[in-house]
Parts: C-alpha cells; sequence; structure tokens
C-alpha cells in the first residue's frame, strides 16, 4: 500500500499540481513586488506632473491594453507552449519596472506600461489554461481559489508597506524603492516558470480569431456581456479610489495602504469556503454575490466620510472577489479544450477593449465633482448584475 505524505496529501486537497504549484508561486512573487507601489501610480504620476485627465488616460490605456494583448497572450501560450509564454511575459514586464523606475517625466511612464502589461495582461490566458490542462473540471473552481489567495495575499500586506515607504523617502523615492524590489522578484521568478512542463497540443487545422469566436457558446458570449458592465463599474472609479481616499475625505498614504489590507484580507477569509462550495453546487450564486459587491463597492466609498466609513466600504470590496475563482472556472470549463487559451484571450480582448474608455469618462465625470463617478458606476453595476441573473442559466453554470 503506498504511502502518501502529508505534503502531497495537502496539495492535492488544494490543488496544487506541479504545474500549478509552478505558476502560482509566479504569481505571489510578482503581486507582492508590484502592490508595493501600483495603487499609488496615480500620485506617482501626479508628482512627476501629470493632470488629473492624463491620469484617467492612463487607466484607459491600462484596460486597452489588457484588452489588446490578451489574445495575442494566448495565441502564444497554445503555439509556443505555457512555459515559453511565461518566460517572455516576465522578462517583458521587467523591462516595464525599469522604465518606471528611470521616468523622468510622466509620459514615460505611460510608455513603461506597454512592458509591464505583458504580465499582468499577455500571461493571463496562460495561467487560466493551466488550471484547465492540469486539473479535471469538478477541481478548477478550486485551483483558480488557490492561485488566487497567493495573489492576494501580497495586495493585502504590500501596499501598507509601500505607503511606509512612501512616508519615508516620498511618493517618487517611495515608488522607486519598490519598483527595485519588483524588479529583483522578477530575476527569481523565471527560473520558477522555467518549471510549467505542459504539452504543446496542436490545431488540426488552422484556427483564426473568428473561429474561435465561433466555437464560444451562448453562456460563455451571456457571461462576457454582463462581465463588461461590471468592469466598467470598476474602471470609472478604480484610478481615483487612491485621490479619492487621500485628497477628498483626507486620509494619509499608510492609511490607504491599511485599506487594501483589509480589502485583500476579506478576499482571502471568503476563497476557500467559497471555492470548494462552487465546485459542489455550482458557480452562478458566487459569481452573482461578486458581482453585486462590484455595484455597491463604489457606492459604499463614495458615503464614507471617514477612515471607519472606507473600512466598512473596502470590506465590501474584499467581496467583490467571493465568486473570482468561479467564474474563472466557468469560463475555463466552457472553453473548447484545444483553443483554450485563444478563448480566455479573446474573452478578455473583448471585455477590455469595451470597458477601455471607462477610465477616462471617469475623469471627466470627477472634474464635474469627485463622488460622480462613484455613484455612475454604482448604477452600471446593478445593469451588470441583472443581466447576468437573467441570462445565465443555473445549468450552464454548475
Amino acid at each position: 500500500m503506498r504511502v502518501i505524505s502529508p505534503r502531497a496529501r495537502v496539495a492535492h486537497v488544494l490543488g496544487l499540481e506541479r504545474n500549478i504549484a509552478a505558476v502560482s508561486v509566479a504569481i505571489f512573487l510578482l503581486a507582492l513586488g508590484e502592490n508595493l507601489w501600483k495603487r499609488f501610480l496615480p500620485k506617482y504620476l501626479q508628482v512627476l506632473g501629470a493632470p488629473v485627465t492624463a491620469i484617467g488616460l492612463f487607466g484607459t490605456c491600462e484596460d486597452f491594453l489588457d484588452g489588446i494583448y490578451q489574445y495575442p497572450g494566448g495565441w502564444i501560450g497554445d503555439r509556443y507552449g505555457r512555459r515559453r509564454a511565461l518566460l517572455l511575459f516576465v522578462a517583458l514586464a521587467g523591462i516595464g519596472y525599469v522604465l518606471y523606475w528611470l521616468a523622468p517625466t510622466w509620459p514615460f511612464v505611460f510608455l513603461g506600461l506597454v512592458f509591464v502589461m505583458a504580465w499582468s495582461s499577455m500571461a493571463s490566458p496562460t495561467l487560466f489554461s493551466v488550471v484547465g490542462d492540469a486539473l479535471p473540471k469538478e477541481r478548477r473552481a478550486l485551483g483558480f481559489t488557490v492561485q488566487s489567495i497567493l495573489k492576494r495575499v501580497p495586495i493585502a500586506l504590500a501596499p501598507t508597506l509601500g505607503g511606509l515607504l512612501i512616508a519615508a523617502h516620498g511618493v517618487e523615492g517611495g515608488v522607486r524603492v519598490g519598483l527595485l524590489v519588483t524588479l529583483a522578484l522578477a530575476v527569481v521568478t523565471l527560473p520558477v516558470v522555467a518549471r510549467v512542463a505542459i504539452p504543446i497540443t496542436k490545431d488540426a487545422a488552422p484556427t483564426n480569431i473568428m473561429a474561435v469566436w465561433a466555437t464560444m457558446p451562448s453562456p460563455l458570449r451571456w457571461l462576457l456581456i454582463s462581465d463588461v458592465f461590471i468592469r466598467t463599474c470598476e474602471g470609472l472609479v478604480d484610478v481615483f479610489l487612491v485621490l479619492y481616499a487621500i485628497n477628498v475625505i483626507g486620509i494619509s498614504a499608510p492609511h490607504f495602504g491599511t485599506l487594501i489590507a483589509v480589502q485583500m484580507t476579506t478576499a482571502i477569509l471568503s476563497y476557500l469556503p467559497a471555492g470548494k462550495l462552487a465546485d459542489r453546487v455550482g458557480r452562478k450564486p458566487f459569481v452573482t454575490a461578486t458581482f453585486l459587491a462590484f455595484a455597491l463597492f463604489p457606492i459604499a466609498v463614495v458615503l464614507a466620510g471617514s477612515f471607519a466609513g472606507l473600512v466598512v466600504a473596502f470590506v465590501v470590496g474584499g467581496l467583490r472577489e467571493l465568486g473570482e475563482p468561479s467564474r474563472k472556472a466557468l469560463i475555463v470549463d466552457l472553453a473548447e479544450p484545444t483553443l483554450r487559451a485563444r478563448s480566455i484571450g479573446l474573452y478578455y480582448l473583448i471585455r477590455s477593449l469595451a470597458i477601455a474608455p471607462a477610465a477616462f469618462v471617469g475623469g471627466l465625470l470627477w472634474q464635474l465633482t469627485p463622488a460622480l463617478p462613484f455613484w455612475t458606476a454604482g448604477a452600471i453595476g446593478l445593469v451588470g448584475v441583472i443581466v447576468f441573473t437573467r441570462t445565465v442559466d443555473e445549468r450552464h453554470a454548475g
């Protein structure tokens, strides 16, 4: 009788197959580095001379690049294999970190963004696909849950450390120290992703982007439409959260880092029970709860008039992650296995391009009054909740 070690037993329970373990560690390392400075980039841009409209445009560029990078990233992952693709994406992101660090004026940060998004966007379809490749359907939500936890633990810790760096060295100095740490972690990440070993599956026949779209079933398309509403809600206010909290409500940078920690801790505590239940009872209730929290978060922020009120709002923000593993598992479940990375890439290409104007529009609304983009976001988010609950049937979400 074969004896299974405690370590192997824990790995099995958590879905930590070798390839998933490798990409999860990579996600953890780069999330740890990026979140030392990522939430403070709007302030960094401001210090480098960017006006509010340019900060809004930065968010729009981020969403635009997130969109146009997704399908090419999926194509690279399917064509050249998961390992080669991930090595390329980490290396490109490293170039972006260097450009952020060297930036003498705010336009250079836009140039750095072109490279930094290689990890957060180009790599996304490949990271999704590794879960689909390595785990059966009934264990995928748990696999995404573990990845999400390892990504969010650094988000819970790093912004507070980043806020302390800013308090000690100023916005410009603190962000640049964080970027040096991130660059070092990117170097460490390269041998980690080199351990990914998944065979390349060749297409039976050449497949173009329209053919990939044709393979996407109706439930996946309706999920995409509702997701566009939800992410438009997020995009309208995301880059302005730090400005609203610091400039309007009047909290400090370390306090804002604490709010991010509250948000991520809430998310982490909800992940494992939600992930286990989603694999047993279906995805839809958890995706619905996530979408509802997305709609309520900006409303809760604008209703908060103090740090205590913002703590409550960021708890709601943490609940936005409750059903994220379920949503990701649902996308992977519905994608054609041989086209998995490209289908995921196409899904995110359409979603990100659709929401790309949101941050810029949020900047225009901010100029009328800082609260307006938050109220508008809440209304759009509620539309997304209604679309999802009315169109994606439970039998398609299980």
